[in-house]
Formats: C-alpha cells, structure tokens, sequence
C-alpha cells in the first residue's frame, strides 16, 4: 500500500472515531488493510509529533537507562515505540514490547517491530507480564488518553508505578492537555521527576486557580519535503486537513534522581507554550518558569535575533531569561 491507493472509506471511519469525544466501545482497527493505511498516514503525523519530543530530549541531554524494556502501550500501529527505538538505536534498548486492546494491533506493530530490528527482542506484552511486578525501562504512550475507561485508567497507573521513565505524547487539544497535566501532578509526587516539557519541577502552572482558558501545548513541524511530495499535499486536501497543523502536548518523567535533564531543569529555564503573537514592535509569549506560567512581552530592540526567530518559528522552545512587571527583561545564553 502507498499513498496513491489509499482506502478512503477506512481513513474516514477512523477519523470519525478519533475525533469522536465517546470512547470506543472496541478495537476499531477492523483489517490489517485499516492499520496499514493509518500507518501510513496519521500514524506518520503522530510520528512527526515524536520526533519533535525526541529532539527535545536531546537538546535537554537525556536518554532512556541503558538496556531498557520498551513497552508502547496502547500501541496501534506501533508508531510511537518505532519511533523511540530508531531515535536510540537498538543497542540502548533489551527489548520492545507492544500492546494494544486490539488483537489485530498487536500483530500489525510486532510484525513491523520485529522485521525492523531483527536484533532485538520484540514481542507482545502479555497477561502475565502487564499483571506483574517487573520494572519497566521506558513506558511509551501516545494518543491514548481519550480512550481510558475507569479500568484502563488503573492499569496503565499500575504500569506507571513500575517504570523508570515514561514518554507520554497526546493530541495539543485543551482539555487532553489539562488531563495530561493532572497525570503529571500525580506521577510527580508519586517519585517521577518531571523532564520535559516543563524548565522545572514544581507544580505546572497552567493548573493553577485563574489559568483555566490555558493550557500546555506546542507544535511539530512536518519534514521540510511534505510540500513538494504530490501524493502528501493531495492527502491532505482529500482529508481536509492542514498538514502544516501539528498541535501536541507531552510528557516526559524519569524516576532516576541524577541524570543531567534533572540538572538542567534546575538552572532557571523558560518554556514557551503554544506560539508567540507578533505585533509591531514586539511579541507576546506565554512563559512558564518555576515561578509559574504568565505572558511576558519581548520587544524586538531588546534581543532583535531572538525575536526574529521567534517570528519564524526557529530554534527550540526552551530560553533562560528575566522577567518583571510582564516584561522580558534579560536573555542569557541557553
């Protein structure tokens, strides 16, 4: 299958169900043929979400425990564990291990997992180990927030208690991202240090009493080659969608207590949630620091370089300045 034979009356119904607010009553993957097509085409979207985390997370000098268990939980095509073991690379990991509620699911990201990387161990996650007490290197999540019933909800809480790390990617939505919010407060005095996105590791700001209409989010950027590739830009206007469009919250939580993300976090950085509004003159940010999140104006005499590049949407989203009386008042290198 490619883009130019796409089964349009699968791509539909799946859309349909994923922007649905009521939970699936089951698996909705009906064929191999569904799984193939999303993978081909919003599972790669979800990629380009991943990529964007996994970037952070260089930036911000992490990476997951040496020879670590892999579970992508929740794992449809199996994109988003995929997309962590090629960042890594096999060696950094023992295993990957895959689940999902759907039979069909499971089959789809093993049998892709395992002609992928025939050097390491891939597998389904079975009863016996989703039900035990055996740790888990790096827990994988992504888009499966939406779906959680109150049994879902407990278990994937059981899976977090056994993880050292967990890498949590969901849709840049309002309220899935104050949900996720909730998750990280309670993962976070649960004994998981909070990595990323957040500059610290207090409480998160946007959940704060006067921050509801906020929320935390960012977005992707497709590959550079999307707009010149015929077959993508035709998926997209049949799909209705606008492929520049890349909104996505996440998290990343790391239970060990020295590893240099920990560190960094500490050094008084800045976060930029959501996009800068430009104006004349000057820009408006929404900022959070440890202090909290609140909008700071940045006006382009002050650091004309950074707003500039602020304009275009370059470099990372991650700064360590001053602020008073809502104004950034100092840029320090990063």
């Amino acid at each position: 299958m490619n883009l130019e034979s796409l089964d349009w009356e699968v791509l539909d119904r799946l859309r349909e169900t994923f922007l649905s607010d009521a939970k699936s009553a089951g698996p909705y993957w009906h064929t191999i043929t569904d799984l193939e097509g999303y993978n081909l085409t919003y599972g790669e979207r979800i990629g380009w979400k991943w990529d964007a985390v996994l970037a952070e997370l260089k930036l911000r000098a992490w990476s997951p425990p040496a020879g670590a268990t892999v579970l992508d939980w929740g794992c449809g095509s199996g994109v988003a564990g995929r997309r962590v073991v090629d960042f890594f690379g096999t060696g950094n990991f023992s295993k990957l291990g895959v689940h999902d509620h759907s039979e069909l699911a499971m089959d789809f990201a093993e049998h892709h997992g395992r002609k992928l990387y025939p050097q390491l161990e891939v597998r389904r996650a079975d009863t016996r180990f989703l039900r035990s007490n055996e740790p888990i290197g790096v827990l994988v999540a992504s888009h499966v927030l939406n779906e959680l019933d109150d049994v879902a909800r407990a278990e994937f809480a059981e899976l977090c208690a056994r993880a050292q790390t967990i890498l949590w990617v969901e849709p840049g939505t309002h309220e899935v991202s104050r949900a996720l919010g909730g998750w990280r407060e309670k993962l976070r005095i649960s004994g998981l240090n909070p990595i990323a996105p957040c500059p610290h590791q207090a409480a998160c700001g946007v959940l704060a009493a006067g921050n509801e209409r906020h929320w935390c989010h960012f977005f992707a950027a497709p590959p550079a080659s999307l707009y010149a590739d015929s077959a993508w830009v035709k998926f997209g206007q049949r799909a209705g969608i606008d492929l520049r469009s890349l909104p996505y919250c996440f998290l990343v939580l790391d239970r060990r207590p020295a590893v240099p993300s920990v560190a960094l976090v500490k050094e008084g950085l800045s976060c930029i949630l959501g996009e800068p509004r430009h104006y004349k003159g000057y820009a408006k940010i929404f900022n959070c620091d440890a202090g909290g999140v609140a909008e700071l104006m940045l006006q382009k005499r002050d650091a004309p370089e950074l707003f500039k590049a602020l304009k275009q949407g370059a470099g990372p989203d991650l700064h360590r300045w001053s602020h008073a009386n809502g104004r950034i008042t100092q840029i320090n290198p990063l």
